[in-house]
């Protein structure tokens, strides 16, 4: 999932072919071949995009949309109109949040459509469906009381924040698994299957070099970035610098003439430039810490504030949260910080 105020304003000197996206129930032709539509979120950023590419005998569906009345509404919508007669041959899943697997389930079966994701995504999905309530646990409520947040704001995080995770229906009992350097043919195309990691966890990209196209799931989106987050189950994780490292590497081995297809907001033209400033804004959020951390320690949830100026709701103050730890388990990574344990809470302050 996304979190809001991540990143500045996209630049300049992005490319975008397609200045104003489809509205619900409205699709756009990309490419030959190539079709881009969007679902409604009932959040701050309030849609996912959903991508058909042409398949042997059909079309295949890439992310699928949260299980949610209204994103079951616009679906049908679709299938009764822009999309009325298409045969759907697989459903392609970038990774486990709901706004990206939510209704994969559902079209696996309204078209007896096989499931495509990596394996971390689909665990990853099976194993919150088993027991949607862990993140209501007195464990989890503790991870946040031990970086300083009060009781009540605990308990509401810990609860409200995480009702999102319920919204995804049922998966297949079975799937067919996507490995980074595997080739995925769809059609006359053919499919470089890349990961990355820091938003999501073997997150699945893909790369036609034929026609220079990227779909890039949340990995880099202009004007946001995406949510990089620690959770309770790995309170000491660097999904950070999984993240940055992910960018790196993307952009090291994919052109910058690509047409980058995000999973949010619009396709663009200039991946290298977008993913530099992607990794610029971090490091940037990881001095501010820095420079607090050495004037006087402080908990996550004093440094918080720093990094999201604006009100937050528990939804948003869950990812808030875990993303200022991310950034600070980062830095002690780095050698720049210390964590330290008093009475049961932790503070971070700068190494000496």
């Amino acid at each position: 999932m996304m979190q809001p105020d991540t990143a500045a304003p996209a630049p300049a000197h992005l490319d975008f072919p397609f200045p104003q996206p489809p509205q619900f129930g409205e699709v756009t032709e990309v490419r030959p071949g190539l079709l881009w539509l969007r679902l409604p979120l009932p959040f701050q950023l309030d849609h996912v995009n959903i991508y058909l590419i042409r398949d042997a005998d059909g079309w295949a569906i890439l992310d699928t949309g949260l299980s949610a009345d209204e994103a079951l509404a616009v679906w049908d919508g679709y299938f009764g109109g822009a999309l009325r007669g298409f045969k759907i041959t697989r459903i392609v899943v970038t990774h486990h949040h709901p706004d990206h697997i939510g209704l994969a389930g559902w079209l696996c079966k309204r078209f007896q459509a096989p499931l495509l994701t990596s394996l971390s995504s689909y665990m990853s999905c099976r194993v919150i469906s088993l027991d949607p309530q862990a993140f209501e646990s007195p464990a989890n409520r503790l991870f946040y009381e031990s970086h300083g947040m009060d009781d009540d704001a605990a308990r509401i995080v810990s609860t409200q924040g995480h009702e999102y995770l319920r919204q995804v229906g049922p998966l297949p009992d079975t799937f067919l698994r996507l490995v980074m350097g595997d080739m995925l043919t769809l059609g006359d195309r053919s499919f470089r299957v890349l990961t990355g990691d820091g938003h999501s966890a073997e997150q699945v990209m893909l790369y036609c070099e034929k026609d220079r196209l990227l779909f890039v799931a949340d990995q880099v989106l202009e004007r946001i970035s995406p949510n990089v987050a620690v959770w309770a189950g790995e309170p000491d994780g660097d999904p950070l610098g999984h993240f940055l490292r992910s960018l790196r590497l993307l952009a090291s081995q994919i052109p910058n003439d690509v047409l980058v297809l995000p999973g949010h907001r619009r396709p663009f033209y200039g991946l290298h430039q977008r993913a530099q400033e992607l990794v610029d804004h971090h490091e940037n959020r990881c001095r501010i810490l820095a420079e607090a951390c050495s004037a006087h320690q402080h908990s996550i949830a004093e440094l918080v504030p720093l990094l999201f100026s604006r009100p937050l709701d528990p939804h948003q103050m869950g990812f808030a949260f875990a993303e200022t730890l991310a950034h600070a388990n980062r830095l002690v990574r780095r050698g720049i910080l210390d964590v330290v344990s008093r009475q049961d809470r932790y503070v971070f302050t700068a190494r000496r």
